[in-house]
């Protein structure tokens, strides 16, 4: 058993500094007509998954992201180890490149989402996101 500590002793914790991103609301999408209205718009192909991206032009700055993974991706835990690696790139990547009031939904590839080096998943996804905001490559 640890003994209670005295007054003044320890260490106070610190609150993290904001980051500047962190004032971009990002929501997960969940409907299907969500997920429809994204593929009818914008797409960007990368070795490892798709990136289907739209502007809403509804006036809400908010960003939401969709993940996707089909049954050929495989059976249930490889589809979800593709959806959580897709998750972990948008935590890493959407709050410096997503575009207030855009959707965003990443959709899976056999095989590349889960054997792909995740150094080079995220090169893909900055690369992608730059391309369908009019960056170039």
């Amino acid at each position: 058993m640890t003994p209670p500590e005295t007054p003044g002793q320890g260490r106070k914790a610190e609150a993290p500094a904001a980051s500047p991103a962190v004032s971009l609301c990002l929501s997960v999408m969940k409907t299907r007509p969500e997920f429809l209205l994204a593929a009818q718009a914008r797409r960007q192909g990368t070795s490892g998954f798709l990136l289907q991206a739209r502007a809403r032009a509804d006036g809400n700055p908010a960003v939401q992201i969709g993940f996707t993974a089909s049954k050929k991706i495989g059976n249930a835990v490889m589809r979800n180890r593709a959806k959580r690696r897709l998750r972990a790139l948008a935590r890493a990547i959407m709050p410096a490149m997503a575009q207030p009031g855009w959707d965003y939904v990443l959709v899976a590839r056999p095989g590349a989402t889960v054997e792909r080096a995740f150094a080079d998943l995220l090169r893909d996804l900055e690369g992608a996101m730059r391309t369908v905001h009019g960056g170039g490559r």
